[in-house]
């Protein structure tokens, strides 16, 4: 039966602890970003024609911001993944120490 082990104890519990520290900084960059706070306003990638050429410029600006706070929660979610699949390395390594080869 082939082993699904590919990362070693330690490898696995950074990958627990980045991907905790991701999901959590994250989430909160994605709420600031949907809430539209102007202190962000320098991480929203708009040109000069998005204020100049738009008739209501503030909901193209408020689209952007809700397209980046998208995209937060989108690598947020993929930390989950990758933090799920370093739990897992966790486990098979603790099972792989009591094994008797």
């Amino acid at each position: 039966m082939p082993s699904l082990l590919f990362c070693g104890p330690k490898m696995a519990a950074c990958g627990i602890v980045i991907s905790i520290w991701g999901v959590i900084m994250l989430a909160m960059l994605g709420i600031f970003f949907t809430a539209k706070s102007a202190v962000l306003i320098e991480d929203v990638p708009f040109t000069e024609a998005d204020i100049h050429n738009d008739k209501n410029p503030p909901q193209n600006i408020y689209s952007l911001y809700n397209q980046v706070g998208l995209n937060c929660f989108i690598a947020a979610g993929i930390y989950v993944a990758v933090g799920a699949i370093s739990l897992c390395q966790v486990r098979l390594n603790k099972r792989q120490e009591y094994m008797v080869t």
